[in-house]
């Protein structure tokens, strides 16, 4: 497969069926046999590469073929004279690329060609089997890897075409049946020998001679060298496939004119400046590309081309096309894009079986009507100015012309589109954006929408340590073009020694636009009076997807050959030095540094002792290994200097991005301890972590180490609204901010404390799933099975409001819950899971109570909290506690009646569940922990005022207690309660108040009533 296949190119016709000629499968190692000594692989390996770095001079010279005929018998390989032969000039990365995979097919190939010098084999195919093509091949490479019954391959090689004439000299018979050949066309000499054996090669069908098929040791494309085609080239007369891409042509070869058999011709980036006017005698031919030249016309007679199919002409400098274009009756696909075409023929009205015209990156205004009316007919125009006049020249300049205020527009979040006159506009969107269009922007008025969308990580891409700050803003049209920059300013959430910036999408991805930061404006109405929002701004001339992100400081500089310097903005005790000659071509150097806090490794990695530098992240563009080290200063660990430091505890780490992996490499390096920083050298960019520890494994520690630095501590919150039960706000925050939100939505919303910690990533994917009577009553498209789909972003509000109903059948109250869980939705839980959740599956987070009341006769919900059961606790002997009573001892506790409820045997998490339900009412938060307490007391014997009065006295309350033994000891169960102005909401002891709870509820059962103080 070619490696650098233009765009707009067809498969040559043997792709589908070519045999793998870039790789030589392996051949078993032959044993020694009859006295003959073994070649050992890596003896040869060893020579080759020895040879190589002795001289790096023979590299870059050309290895001229030597004469393999001898007397009618071919030279064979001898292993020994291969050990001191000169390496082939070809650079280090193709060597590993195509010698490496088949190195051991070198001694079975020398032991083969050794028996059968010594016997004498004078067989046809036995000489051909062992045919040395070294050079211009690698030593590895044998003739059945590269040449098959009708397929030879030699642009897998460097120099690979010069082999072609040693074939040619050898066994011309078998390349007279060639019907498929590829070339590569980088190396002169070899390509020269090549075009004059071509001429003989009669039966081929397809040809190939490309340049860009292999790369040189910076990772750079290979230049085609071909300039011209022999004359006799036309004697290929079956030849229907040509591509002649990537190459030096200037002018189209007049021998190839003569071969009428084509049917698809690639002249793709090369130097054609025009065509030749007889460019028509091609009568078969179906496909025609010259993507990448530096055409301005094409002659009329490309109308000639009644079979063309396909034409492309993209990528070049075309201002018009030709009338005749109109005659090309079977073109299907016609490829015009990045030219300067100011109009289109009308003629082209007449390609009726036209299906795909691409016109985008032109200079077009107008399209003409005959192409709209062409059936089944898509058009992609993007990028041109359509329907826009000319471009006026410019006004002289008037002077003293006094300054024009531009006029603002202030919209609601029902609105989401509005106009721009040619007088400018500075519009000011709900949430804090902010659009500024200059005056002159746009010629006529013109309606312009904005929408803001979820964030989904299907299409937001966000690279490593950034943090979403905004939500995607998308103006539309995408296609407009303003004729000055607008100003586009999104709001972001504040974030902490990081840098924002934002970023536009282009329609395949996220690119990184230029940012200045400033705060909204005074007369924004989404901020009245309040702090003014932070903007990211940035200046574009085309509408798209923006969105605000913050990322590590990325510090950047351009690295020449004569070297350079680069320190961290961040951490200056953070540099790079680039030595004279490290590069041959320009590089650009990117550096992060990610500050870690020592506290959370030492907790992380259960190290007291442990200590990290600043985090290296380092990339460059080429991604190719520097020729000369380059020098790396970082700190020491914090608390770690020179003159104390123990050398054995300290690990210079290798991190690998992609597979998230860390190898400790500091035997590796020499690593330079100064009295504050540590010093080594590299030659390849990747990230790098200094660690000071006395554990062992450090890489595993490490990657255990980073993976939790990047997640967030993070709570659930399951809300649901007072007036409202149905209504459940759901919602994810980091640990800091469960707190404040929880105090602004106290007045409207009441439910269960925040869930217990948990880890998530910044861009992860949740679901909230309702559960044991709960149903989700919803159209939202992010809702499946049930189950509510969150993407979790640490800046955002990762907020949804829905409403619940019980499921199916389900009558009265609802006690369910609602669960978390992370990736993927559960496809199955096991019921004895759901009901009691103990123990975490692999993909549950935290599972929240959630109680549905039920409806009253008119179909609302019963939002009136029910009334305390009665209560007779008690026996006799130490006396009986009714609600009345319990009443009269809760109206003297305050603020102890934490210590209380502990001396009582209440646990932590039900005194803080009570706290979180009456958080704003302190008397019915003392009256519930009473009255919980007391229903737990209902069956434990007699006693339960002795325990009463135990509890008072260890939180030192004497006064309480007294009052409880003054409680008579013949008090009937059924004593009325006192007549109190706290007690009117509270139930008479008849059998009426106690069926005051519903159907199927015991009174244990029933919730408390909130009393005001």
């Amino acid at each position: 497969m070619d490696r650098s296949r233009a765009k707009g190119t067809v498969p040559d016709e043997e792709d589908g069926e070519q045999a793998d000629g870039s790789e030589d499968e392996e051949v078993e190692m032959p044993t020694s046999h009859a006295g003959v000594p073994e070649t050992s692989v890596d003896t040869l390996v060893v020579s080759f590469w020895t040879e190589l770095h002795q001289d790096q001079d023979k590299l870059k010279k050309k290895t001229e073929l030597g004469d393999v005929i001898a007397e009618g018998r071919m030279e064979v390989l001898d292993p020994e004279m291969e050990e001191t032969s000169p390496a082939p000039s070809v650079s280090p990365i193709s060597l590993m690329d195509t010698c490496a995979p088949s190195i051991s097919s070198l001694s079975s190939a020398s032991y083969l060609s050794s028996n059968h010098h010594r016997n004498n084999v004078s067989s046809s195919s036995s000489s051909s089997s062992v045919l040395s093509l070294t050079p211009p091949l690698p030593p590895s490479v044998e003739l059945s890897a590269v040449l098959t019954d009708t397929r030879l391959s030699l642009d897998v090689y460097l120099g690979g075409a010069a082999a072609l004439s040693l074939l040619w000299a050898s066994i011309p018979e078998q390349l007279s049946s060639l019907q498929y050949l590829r070339l590569g066309s980088e190396d002169k000499a070899g390509l020269d020998g090549a075009l004059d054996v071509l001429p003989h090669l009669t039966e081929l069908r397809s040809l190939a001679i490309r340049g860009h098929c292999l790369y040189d040791s910076q990772g750079d494309p290979l230049p085609g060298l071909l300039t011209t085609l022999p004359r006799d080239f036309s004697s290929l007369s079956h030849l229907v496939h040509l591509d002649l891409s990537f190459n030096q042509l200037t002018c189209l070869p007049s021998s190839l004119l003569s071969i009428s058999t084509l049917t698809s011709l690639l002249l793709c980036h090369n130097r054609l400046a025009a065509l030749p006017p007889d460019i028509g005698l091609f009568p078969s031919l179906s496909y025609l590309s010259l993507l990448g030249n530096e055409l301005v016309s094409l002659p009329a007679s490309v109308g000639q081309l009644k079979a063309l199919h396909t034409l492309d002409v993209s990528h070049n400098c075309l201002q018009h096309l030709p009338d005749e274009i109109g005659s090309l009756v079977e073109l299907v696909k016609l490829e015009l894009s990045y030219n300067k075409l100011k109009q289109l023929p009308e003629t082209m009205g007449s390609l009726l079986s036209l299906r795909e015209l691409v016109i985008y990156s032109n200079e077009l205004r107008l399209i003409p009507d005959c192409l709209n009316k062409l059936p089944g007919l898509k058009i992609d125009k993007r990028d041109n100015p359509l329907g826009q006049p000319r471009t006026p020249p410019p006004l002289s300049p008037t002077p003293d012309r006094p300054e024009t205020s531009i006029p603002e527009l202030h919209l609601g979040f029902n609105q989401h589109s509005f106009c721009v006159s040619s007088a400018g506009c500075h519009v000011f969107l709900p949430g804090g954006a902010e659009l500024l269009f200059p005056p002159g922007c746009v010629v006529t008025t013109t309606r312009l929408e904005w929408i803001e969308k979820r964030p989904e990580r299907k299409w937001v891409w966000l690279e490593e340590h950034d943090i979403l700050l905004s939500r995607p803003l998308e103006l539309r049209p995408h296609g407009i073009k303003f004729l000055m920059p607008v100003e586009v300013c999104v709001p972001y959430h504040r974030t902490k020694r990081k840098e924002v910036v934002v970023r536009k999408f282009d329609g395949h991805s996220w690119i990184t636009l230029p940012t200045n930061l400033r705060r909204g404006s005074e007369s924004h109405s989404s901020h009245p009076g309040g702090r003014l929002a932070r903007l990211a701004c940035c200046s574009v001339s085309q509408f798209s997807w923006f969105m605000a992100v913050s990322r590590l400081v990325k510090d950047t500089c351009s690295v020449t050959p004569t070297g350079a310097l680069l320190v961290s903005s961040s951490d200056p005790g953070v540099k790079l030095h680039f030595p004279p000659d490290c590069t041959v071509q320009t590089r650009t150097i990117n550096l992060q540094v990610l500050e870690v806090s020592m506290s959370e490794v030492q907790t992380l990695c259960g190290d007291p002792q442990a200590r990290v530098s600043p985090l290296l992240c380092l990339s460059q563009s080429p991604n190719t290994h520097f020729l000369q080290p380059v020098k790396v200063q970082i700190p020491l660990p914090p608390g770690v200097t020179g003159h104390t430091v123990d050398k054995t505890c300290l690990h210079l780490l290798h991190g690998d991005p992609t597979a998230q992996t860390w190898t400790d490499i500091t035997t590796q390096v020499s690593l330079h301890i100064t009295h504050v920083y540590a010093i080594f050298y590299i030659t390849h960019f990747s990230w790098y972590w200094l660690w000071y520890t006395t554990r062992c494994y450090v890489s595993g520690v490490a990657r255990k180490v980073y993976q939790r630095l990047k997640q967030f501590k993070v709570q659930f919150l399951v809300l649901q609204r007072k007036t409202d039960p149905s209504q459940v706000l759901l919602q994810c925050l980091p640990v800091n901010k469960v707190e404040g939100r929880i105090q602004s939505l106290s007045e409207q919303y009441d439910g269960p404390q925040p869930s217990e910690l948990c880890d998530l990533l910044e861009g992860e994917q949740f679901f909230a799933g309702f559960e044991r009577g709960l149903d989700i009553s919803t159209d939202r498209p992010d809702c499946v099975q049930g189950r509510l789909c969150f993407m979790f972003y640490s800046s955002l509000k990762n907020l949804k409001e829905v409403y619940i109903c019980p499921t199916e059948g389900q009558k009265g109250p609802v006690r369910g819950q609602v669960s978390f869980y992370r990736g993927e939705i559960p496809s199955h839980l096991p019921e004895e899971v759901v009901r009691k959740r103990k123990g975490n599956d692999s993909q549950w987070l935290a599972t929240l109570p959630l109680r549905l009341p039920a409806l009253n006769l008119d179909n609302s919900y019963c939002t009136e909290e029910l009334q305390h059961p009665p209560l007779n606790l008690g026996d006799p002997e130490s006396g009986y506690l009714t609600e009345a009573n319990l009443l009269s001892i809760s109206l003297q506790i305050g603020q102890d009646w934490r210590v209380i409820g502990i001396n009582l045997g209440l646990s932590y998490q039900e005194l803080d569940r009570i706290q979180y339900k009456h958080r704003d009412n302190l008397a019915a938060l003392v009256l519930d922990m009473l009255f919980h307490w007391a229903r737990g007391q209902s069956n434990t014997g007699p006693g339960v005022v002795s325990k009463l009065v135990a509890a008072m006295m260890e939180s030192g309350r004497r006064d309480i207690a007294d009052e409880i033994e003054d409680i008579p000891g013949s008090l009937p169960p059924s004593f009325p309660p006192l007549v109190c102005p706290h007690l009117l909401c509270l139930p008479p002891l008849d059998s009426a108040a106690s069926n005051a709870a519903s159907p199927g509820q015991t009174a244990a059962e029933t919730p408390l009533c909130d009393i005001p103080p």
